[in-house]
């Protein structure tokens, strides 16, 4: 067989492209549960990551709304007890925090865009295999109009829970309900339970997409196609609610009919389940055609408010991903001069540091203010007398000072604390507190403050015996300040 037939027989095949693309988006699953084994705070090796990984972005695709989606502190506290049945011997603190590490994950936190970059390969027409990048992202943090951030699921994360890639939204979820209704009516409800969640999650990728095109809409309407591609984009989708309205309704019945008439309580809980996911449904249809149906006045309130908001201003650049990156991989005689004219640009003009002469004389020649106009009448403040602050007063400063007045003979502490204590038993506090600045006395701030004398205290290795206080037995002794000595010794704390 030539090669031209053997590329006509199926190597340059879109299909081969479109599962690759479908592997990509799993291999961050996969990459969990090949470096669980790294961790340094928990021995993960007993955990699925994967598992937890489509549980949580399970919780953040029934979370999401139009117009919000999935708290971080909630989705956290729906995953623990999936983890914990997982490792029920281990702490909880453990299991909160392998939610937390699975979450930023499947967020990618830690990189520049917080996505996923998979290579994969294809054929040409011609023949010639080439190697190309797919970026895609799971799971993203949006502001809502609350100023809150939550949690979205992508269209390439709902594609992981269903198992598929870049299906059309409205024909998989009309399989999604006829294949749900045929399990019904043969009373396969296990089977069942799986297709309502999958049409579950068709109805949140439909409403997804229009949110996207609102969004975009809302920054510039020259970006979406409102001639064309979105009037028929919301007339097909009012056609395919309509349609899923009744389709949904019918099912309804019949799931709560096989409800009430089951006997077997497992059937009747899944009976009871799939009640809940069909009428989760029909209320995010609700919604869903709410917005349908305002599509049109927030297209003509965007046009109108664009047009008349002046000319468009310039994207922000990205310093990181059109500077920084590149100039990197430059060499530096080629890096030179586009970081050169970025900062030329980005620091403006000089100012000068000096008025002009003109500039001058009008600043100096310009009218005072007239001040009544500036301020009103000041108040008279209230003033409220101070509280007192000292711990001790006036009279124990005076004992304190007489007991540690010691010219003469030295005089251990504990004897001091012992006549102090005959005095006030506050006092033997003050007079210890003294007695530890003492032991490296401030001769210089003595000096400064015109004291004569200092109080000095020796440690001869005494131990002191008191009831209150410990430490060593300081001799004390007060030592008279030499003013005939230099400013040199007077820093060096001589006496």
């Amino acid at each position: 067989m030539r090669d031209s037939e053997l590329i006509g027989g199926g190597l340059a095949d879109e299909g081969l492209a479109r599962r690759l693309k479908a592997l990509a988006c799993t291999a961050p699953l996969h990459d969990l549960d090949s470096r669980k084994a790294k961790l340094d705070w928990a021995d993960a090796t007993v955990y699925q990551m994967a598992e937890i990984a489509l549980h949580t972005i399970d919780q953040v695709t029934i979370a999401m709304d139009f117009d919000t989606g999935a708290d971080h502190h909630e989705v956290v506290r729906r995953l623990q007890p999936f983890v914990a049945a997982q490792a029920p011997g281990r702490r909880p603190e453990e299991h909160v925090r392998v939610a937390r590490w699975v979450l930023d994950n499947l967020i990618n936190v830690g990189t520049a865009d917080r996505g996923f970059r998979r290579v994969y390969g294809s054929v040409d027409a011609q023949g010639v295999y080439q190697r190309r990048a797919f970026d895609f992202k799971l799971l993203i943090e949006l502001a809502a109009s609350d100023g809150e951030v939550y949690l979205r699921a992508t269209d390439e994360a709902i594609n992981v829970l269903v198992g598929a890639l870049d299906t059309d939204v409205e024909s998989a979820h009309i399989a999604a309900e006829v294949k749900l209704e045929n399990l019904i009516n043969r009373g396969r409800l296990a089977d069942a339970k799986l297709a309502a969640e999958q049409a579950r999650y068709r109805t949140v990728q439909y409403g997804e997409t229009l949110r996207v095109k609102l969004d975009a809409t809302r920054r510039d309407v020259r970006a979406v196609d409102w001639d064309s591609e979105m009037p028929e984009l919301l007339d097909s989708a009012l056609t395919h609610i309509e349609a899923r309205f009744r389709a949904e309704n019918a099912i309804l019945k019949n799931i709560t009919i096989a409800r009430d008439d089951a006997e077997d309580p497992d059937r009747k809980r899944r009976a009871a389940e799939l009640v809940d996911i069909v009428g989760d449904c029909i209320s995010r249809h609700t919604q869903l055609q709410s917005r349908l149906q305002a599509a049109g006045a927030t297209f003509r309130a965007e046009q109108d408010r664009q047009q008349f908001s002046g000319p468009p201003r310039r994207a922000t650049i990205d310093l990181f991903g059109q500077l920084l990156v590149p100039c990197l991989e430059l060499p530096i005689s080629d890096a030179v001069a586009p970081v050169e004219k970025f900062f030329l640009g980005s620091s403006g003009l000089a100012v000068p540091t000096v008025p002009s002469l003109s500039s001058l004389v009008s600043l100096l020649l310009r009218p005072a203010p007239e001040r009544d106009k500036l301020v009103g009448e000041v108040p008279e403040p209230e003033l409220v007398p101070p509280e007192t602050l000292d711990y001790y007063s006036d009279d124990q400063w005076r004992q304190a000072d007489e007991l540690l007045d010691l010219p003469d003979v030295p005089r251990r502490l504990s004897g001091l604390l012992a006549e102090a204590r005959e005095f006030d038993p506050g006092l033997a506090r003050l007079v210890a507190l003294r007695a530890l600045y003492s032991y490296s006395p401030g001769v210089a701030a003595a000096v400064r403050q015109g004291d004569d004398r200092a109080l000095i205290g020796i440690d001869d290795g005494t131990q002191l015996v008191d009831a209150e206080f410990g430490g060593a037995d300081l001799l004390l002794a007060s030592a008279l300040i030499d003013r005939g000595a230099g400013p040199s010794d007077q820093q060096g704390e001589t006496a």
